[in-house]
């Protein structure tokens, strides 16, 4: 039994990317909701497409989406969930400084970061995501 949860297809080609590539990623996950879970966490890149007009005021995110292969659909990256963080002005102000990392994030106070490390590439799996954590059974 794996828990996966999924992500926007944008940030999880981003991220899959830098892993191909030797980059180190310590990724940052936002969500409205926290979690008590730490530990092994597959990353599903949702359905939904990439739209363009996320990019209006986003500059910065636009130029990292150039070339991307989308992994729509599909479980695509494998880490390790570190820690969950409440976000308030002095996390968000931090995250500010990585100008990748914030433009990939919601950061709103009263959110939780998720902390993710030790981000691994796997072979894609094609399978329907869901809200939430859900498990998946290899």
């Amino acid at each position: 039994t794996a828990y996966i949860f999924g992500t926007c297809a944008l940030v999880g080609s981003i991220v899959d990317v830098c892993a191909q590539n030797n980059v180190p990623v310590f990724w940052v996950e936002t969500r409205s909701w926290k979690t008590s879970y730490r530990g092994e966490l597959y990353i599903h890149a949702g359905k939904a497409k990439v739209n363009e007009k996320q990019f209006e005021n986003r500059p910065h995110l636009k130029e990292l989406s150039n070339n991307l292969d989308y992994m729509y659909g599909k479980i695509i990256l494998k880490c390790n969930l570190k820690d969950c963080i409440y976000m308030d002005e002095e996390f968000i102000n931090e995250v500010k400084k990585d100008e990748d990392e914030y433009a990939c994030g919601q950061y709103e106070i009263g959110r939780y970061a998720w902390l993710l490390e030790d981000i691994e590439v796997i072979d894609p799996i094609e399978i329907n995501g869901q809200l939430g954590l859900w498990n998946f059974e290899r």
